[in-house]
């Protein structure tokens, strides 16, 4: 529950007060609070959000720090006015940062920390890279305890663990048989000489055995571990979640079910003969404390494995697409007609968001919401992650732009895309920066790089456009999708902040979004998006090059931009994708539907 609906400042004050009698009482200096869980997960469970309970801040990314005399919480740009709303009257400042990989924080304590001093941070939420991060950080006079975890002694009523059932996928929605995710995997292994591997990420461990849950919002992934040798498979999981017929069917695979909490227990009998396999970036270095095995520090093998979608994933994906395209159809062509009677019933915000849920559930295979629906009117759209609730919501009244972004998980793919609607007559600078950022997406979806491409060295290509304007973003043009798992998958990433290394690389089969955007704090916001996918364009005597596949179907509202802005080839592919659109979704919606389908696809004047 947000804090803006229920929970009074007070109430914020109180439980930072409360942490900083139990610091003290632990003879503690700083408190470092991460937004993550023993899975460093994005989107967590009720029992690991935290950050979000100590400071009533909503976001999926922040990072607090409490001291005796100091609570601040660190957000990029994404968050900016969220934060400052949210914050209000709870005791925590706001430390502006340009990006999520900004780790000022650790200056911040190098800074202001007392010597000497003791850092208290739950181990259980630290990635080993992390700790390296924060262990170099700070010289040595200074203790890190990663035995704490304080916010939990103080947080009363705090919620358990989920156990929601897990849920094997069909042959059919799987696309590739678990047997062989392990060899693939196994084989890495070996090249490493690893004789254990430990998967503690959710999507990965979903991906590899071909299970899906629930207990994690909007994310079909299950709390647990994994450890895989050259022969077995030890799936640490609550056992209430695996019903006796799945049971059975991992173990005739090799995979053996145990208790979650033995996890532990067994990376810490390894021994000194064993080589470990974990990636310290996705591994928290709770987990490693005790072990006597030698670490082998990579990638998770199934991270780049999963990126890479087969041609299976991608015909069942496709036709994933022309669902959601005919539910975005079905939607469009009722908030056309809600627009027009604004003046004699009421549309909020709110209203989008389960009407535009209730059309994706009409669709066959449709399992949940990929991520908490969009819908910004105004100068909301001007906050990227911005959400509406029924404490603050806006009444869509008058003229301006409507910001939707949004998506849907489904047996068989997961969507995402973000479309603007113009409500009554636009202000030209709004139709000026919603052809810029169409220019900017054509510029990314008509590009072509060669194969193994470090991803973010892309991202210029989107942010030209806008560039020329001497306009911004301050998020990145796009982030790898997870085939019916986390919206948001790596290892690529489209933007220039991110730092380059060897798994950046770009590959056939990853799906990635394409979501350039432009920002006018007390104004409007603007965001248009696909899904794309990369594909081989061809060979020639300089190697081999990538392109892009458009898999996302929906028309782009041609009555927020300026045609004069474009030039024929950008008008040109924008008529050829609406001619795809609708060849794709004419014979799948009728009536109203497929009246404003084919309005919106009708092509512009070259």
């Amino acid at each position: 529950m947000n804090r803006q609906d229920s929970i009074s400042e007070n109430a914020f004050e109180a439980r930072l007060q409360a942490l900083r009698h139990s610091m003290a009482s632990h003879d503690v200096d700083a408190c470092l609070i991460a937004s993550a869980d023993p899975h460093l997960s994005e989107y967590l469970p009720d029992h690991w959000k935290i950050r979000q309970w100590l400071t009533g801040f909503t976001g999926s990314v922040g990072t607090v720090i409490v001291t005796a005399e100091q609570a601040g919480l660190w957000v990029d740009s994404r968050y900016w006015v969220q934060a400052e709303r949210e914050l209000e009257g709870s005791g925590f400042t706001i430390e502006r940062i340009q990006s999520a990989l900004d780790t000022s924080y650790l200056q911040w304590l190098d800074r202001y920390l007392s010597r000497p001093g003791v850092i208290a941070v739950d181990g259980r939420t630290l990635s080993v890279s992390a700790f390296e991060s924060l262990r170099v950080a700070i010289d040595d006079s200074v203790t890190i305890r990663l035995d704490l975890d304080l916010p939990g002694q103080v947080w009363q009523e705090r919620p358990g663990l989920p156990v929601e059932p897990v849920t094997s996928l069909t042959p059919e929605v799987a696309g590739r048989e678990r047997g062989e995710k392990l060899q693939a995997v196994r084989a890495r292994m070996r090249a490493l000489s690893a004789s254990h591997h430990l998967v503690s990420t959710l999507d990965d461990i979903a991906w590899i055995l071909n299970l899906r849950g629930s207990d994690v919002q909007f994310n079909p992934v299950f709390l647990a571990h994994l450890l895989i040798t050259s022969d077995h498979v030890e799936l640490y999981v609550d056992e209430r979640k695996i019903s006796e017929v799945l049971r059975a069917e991992l173990l005739h695979e090799g995979i053996r079910v145990k208790a979650y909490e033995l996890i532990q227990q067994d990376v810490d009998r390894l021994n000194r003969a064993d080589r470990l396999l974990f990636d310290p970036r996705k591994t928290v270095c709770a987990l490693l404390g005790t072990t006597s095995a030698q670490h082998v520090r990579a990638t998770n093998p199934s991270t780049l494995l999963k990126a890479q979608k087969t041609p299976a994933e991608l015909h069942n994906w496709r036709e994933i697409m022309r669902r959601d395209g005919a539910a975005l159809c079905e939607f469009f062509a009722w908030l056309e007609a809600a627009i027009s009677r604004r003046g004699e019933q009421r549309l909020d915000e709110l209203m989008i968001d389960e009407v535009l849920t209730d059309f994706r559930a009409a669709q066959s295979g449709f399992v949940s919401r990929s991520f908490s629906t969009i819908a910004a009117f105004q100068a909301n759209g001007a906050m990227p992650h911005y959400r509406a609730t029924t404490a603050r919501h806006a009444v869509i009244e008058g003229d301006g732009l409507l910001l939707i972004d949004s998506g849907g998980q489904y047996q068989g793919g997961t969507t995402d895309i973000t479309r603007m609607v113009p409500i009554g007559e636009l202000p030209k600078l709004a139709a000026e920066d919603c052809t810029a950022v169409l220019r900017a997406m054509i510029a990314m979806s008509r590009a072509r790089f060669p194969q193994g491409l470090a991803a973010p060295l892309l991202d210029a290509v989107a942010r030209a456009p806008l560039w020329e304007r001497l306009t911004d973003y301050g998020h990145g043009t796009g982030h790898g999708v997870g085939y019916f798992l986390n919206v948001h998958e790596g290892p690529q990433v489209l933007s220039y902040k991110a730092p380059i290394h060897a798994d950046m690389a770009l590959l056939p089969g990853m799906v990635t979004s394409n979501e350039p955007g432009l920002y006018r704090p007390g104004q409007w916001g603007v965001r248009i998006e696909n899904l794309v996918c990369c594909q081989i364009a061809g060979e020639s005597d300089f190697g081999q090059f990538l392109e892009f596949e458009t898999l996302t179907l929906c028309p782009i509202d041609t009555r927020c931009i300026l045609p004069a802005m474009l030039r024929d080839d950008e008008i040109q592919w924008l008529n050829d994708y609406h001619r795809c659109v609708r060849e794709a979704l004419e014979p799948r919606v009728k009536g109203a539907a497929l009246q404003w389908l084919l309005d919106r696809t009708e092509p512009l004047s070259l």
